[in-house]
């Protein structure tokens, strides 16, 4: 928890200290007022005549009151301010980290996970600032400097305070021992129960066509019952407090008055008003001793939560992305342009032990075309994923412009890429934001976007929608076809002007009329680039400069479509389980 503190900034630093000034000083104003009453006691039992006396005691207690209620207040708006900025600084700080990892950490922690670390457990710890921060500090001062006042008035009334703070000790202790595990277990509960519904809500098509909504009904309602389990475990042991701590204060009280009772009666006429005030503060010391440590029976309500939360958001921020910018980049050089090239490549996952790529070698020149073919799971995608560094190589050097990737910072290196991913991701906004994305997107005008969309083959169905380039798209494209959204992202990739476009089987939502008129306009209209592209059909990549084909990793055969029909047996294979020997 103390580690997040970092993500305080100065002025909030500087508000802490002076509410840490303002809640002394609320509590000197609070310890002060049973004196008051006291004086006020003693006068009345006295058949004191001076009224005067009474009124100027009354109105220091009602100025301690009021100074008391301003600085509660205050201090109420600071804690305020500081929780809301640590909240912002800490969810900002989350999300730049879940920026900065590598496909490895997404995995590893799972999207649903990442999303409950930066909303729900980010709001966890900021309950605990907005509700902890002042008892945290009040609850020990009050406690201490209470006690301090009311130690040698008398040893039977500090026996009777002592034994309740005994018992509201062992009432948190119950806590600690019963509620914290629990309190561990509901956020892995909340994730689990987010994971369902995320799942439920992006499958909702399969759900249906399938006739699986009572089955995800049941999913659900299991980790629904598990987290509602746990919440009324911890709430019934919460629940015993309230009526424990009351029974505390009204027991105490009467001990107080009883005990008292007995020590009036047995004292002399003249001590008896002295006792009777002293009775008066001891019972106001008395019950702020107890509203100390309710304060901290609070704190320990709230802080096992918080504490899980903070847990989970620290394994986020000390994350070391297993994929970073090197201490010293390297600039891009100048005069070589789209040059990609593998040396004798292997690739393993980190929790595995077989490679999924093994011993991959080719280069790729400015302007070429290099297409990557084989079975599913042969290892393609994974492949073209080494180039933009979303997994780093196990063994051998990716190169790009005759310069390893690892030696580029990442920005420069994604600035000489164009990537259209296996499934087409669209944005919620319009079709112009959605083309037009990222690096550059300032620079670039309306005719850029038309351009990068027609090459695209977009033109058509976007200027029939309402509004045109502005026309709305919602979060994930989920308002347009497969095969519309693929063609997006593919325009998002031509705008960019890129020396290397990788398409990863960016065009098996595409017919095949249009899929052949786009690669031939991507050819004309992006001579220069290099085109690296992942394919399942032999159609797609028939005019590539070079073919590799991949089987369990290995690269079984490379060069064009007849080199590969004449000498690949895979290939063949492949390419015969597609079309006829006339069409080939």
């Amino acid at each position: 928890m103390l580690k997040l503190f970092k993500y305080l900034s100065k002025r909030d630093w500087l508000l802490v200290a002076v509410s840490v000034g303002l809640i002394v000083l609320q509590v000197w104003l609070e310890l002060t007022m049973p004196e008051y009453t006291a004086e006020i006691t003693t006068l009345v039992v006295s058949g004191s005549k001076s009224l005067r006396s009474i009124l100027v005691a009354g109105g220091k207690m009602l100025a301690c009151a009021g100074g008391s209620l301003c600085s509660a207040v205050v201090v109420g708006f600071f804690i305020a301010k500081i929780s809301a900025s640590f909240a912002k600084n800490l969810r900002a700080a989350v999300f730049e980290k879940v920026q900065s990892f590598s496909m490895e950490e997404i995995n590893r922690f799972s999207t649903a996970s990442l999303i409950t670390r930066s909303t729900n457990d980010v709001t966890q710890v900021q309950l605990l600032l907005v509700l902890g921060a002042q008892a945290i500090i009040k609850a020990p001062v009050m406690a201490v400097w209470a006690i301090i006042k009311i130690l040698g008035k008398s040893w039977e009334w500090s026996v009777v305070v002592a034994s309740a703070v005994g018992i509201l000790v062992m009432l948190i202790l119950v806590v600690v021992i019963f509620a914290l595990p629990r309190f561990r277990k509901i956020q892995s509960l909340t994730d689990n129960l987010n994971n369902v519904t995320r799942e439920n809500l992006t499958g909702v098509r399969v759900v249906r066509a399938y006739n699986a909504e009572d089955y995800q009904e049941a999913k659900f309602a299991d980790a629904n019952a598990a987290l509602t389990r746990n919440y009324l475990y911890t709430g019934r042991v919460m629940a015993v407090m309230n009526p424990v701590m009351n029974i505390i204060m009204s027991g105490m009280s009467l001990a107080i008055y009883w005990i008292g009772a007995f020590l009036i009666k047995d004292a002399a006429m003249l001590e008896r008003p002295a006792l009777y005030g002293d009775m008066t503060s001891f019972m106001a010391y008395g019950m702020q001793v107890i509203m100390s440590f309710m304060m901290l029976v609070m704190i320990f309500i709230i802080l096992p939560r918080a504490l899980v939360s903070a847990r989970r958001i620290n394994e986020v921020l000390r994350v070391a992305p297993a994929v970073s910018d090197p201490a010293r980049p390297v600039t891009p050089p100048e005069g070589v342009t789209g040059e990609v090239e593998f040396r004798d490549v292997s690739f393993k996952y980190p929790d595995s032990d077989e490679y999924v790529i093994e011993n991959v070698s080719f280069k790729a020149g400015k302007g070429d075309t290099v297409a990557f073919i084989g079975s599913t799971g042969s290892g393609k995608s994974t492949l073209i994923n080494l180039v933009p560094r979303f997994y780093d190589v196990t063994k051998g050097e990716v190169l790009v412009d005759g310069v390893n990737v690892k030696d580029y910072k990442i920005e420069d290196l994604h600035r000489k890429l164009g990537y259209v991913p296996q499934r087409g991701v669209l944005f919620s906004g319009t079709v112009d934001s959605n083309v037009n994305y990222g690096y550059g997107a300032e620079q670039r005008t309306e005719e850029d976007v038309k351009r990068a969309v027609e090459i695209a083959q977009g033109k058509d169905f976007v200027e029939k929608m309402e509004g045109t380039y502005s026309a709305p798209i919602a979060q994930g494209g989920t308002n347009v076809s497969g095969g519309q959204k693929q063609r997006l992202s593919i325009a998002r990739a031509v705008i960019r002007d890129p020396e290397i476009f990788i398409f990863d089987d960016s065009f098996s939502a595409l017919d095949y009329k249009t899929d052949r008129v786009l690669r031939s306009a991507l050819k004309k209209e992006t001579g220069d680039s290099t085109r690296l592209i992942v394919a399942q059909r032999i159609g797609t990549i028939l005019d590539a400069d070079k073919i590799l084909v991949l089987d369990e990793g290995k690269v079984v055969g490379q060069g064009t479509h007849s080199e590969l029909m004449d000498s690949c047996e895979v290939y063949r294979q492949i390419a015969y389980s597609q079309l006829s020997k006339e069409e080939l």
